[in-house]
């Protein structure tokens, strides 16, 4: 008796899942030695001594510091430039609202003056 295909253990698959992931799956290929280690990758010897820096690394070391502060550089411009556009876009905002603000004052008192009311203001000290 096999268990693998018995229906009541296993139902069968619906459609719309997921096929099972060892259809399609490769086994890794492992490299060893005969005397049991295994072989790196292409290209990589760890125990080799790391080759000395040419006149080429040491020029593109230096490069690439450049243009990290060259793009370092730019997003602060960047910043800089979007709080300029901002400001920009509120103060239009803000001149208008105080104007609004103004002239609603200006009105009320004197719409109160010529009734007759006293307008006073008050400066509270603590």
């Amino acid at each position: 008796m096999t268990f693998r295909n018995n229906p009541a253990l296993e139902p069968r698959p619906r459609p719309g899942n997921i096929p099972p992931m060892d259809q399609q799956r490769t086994p890794p290929v492992l490299d060893m030695t005969p005397d049991g280690e295994f072989r790196d990758a292409p290209g990589l010897n760890p125990g080799a001594p790391p080759r000395p820096a040419t006149t080429l690394d040491r020029v593109l070391g230096k490069v690439t510091g450049v243009a990290l502060l060259v793009a370092l550089a730019a997003g602060g411009l960047l910043l800089a430039s979007l709080a300029i556009l901002f400001v920009g876009l509120v103060l239009p905002v803000l001149i208008v609202a105080g104007a609004v603000g103004a002239a609603t004052l200006w009105w009320r008192i004197r719409r109160l003056k010529r009734q007759g009311v006293p307008v006073r203001f008050v400066v509270v000290r603590r």
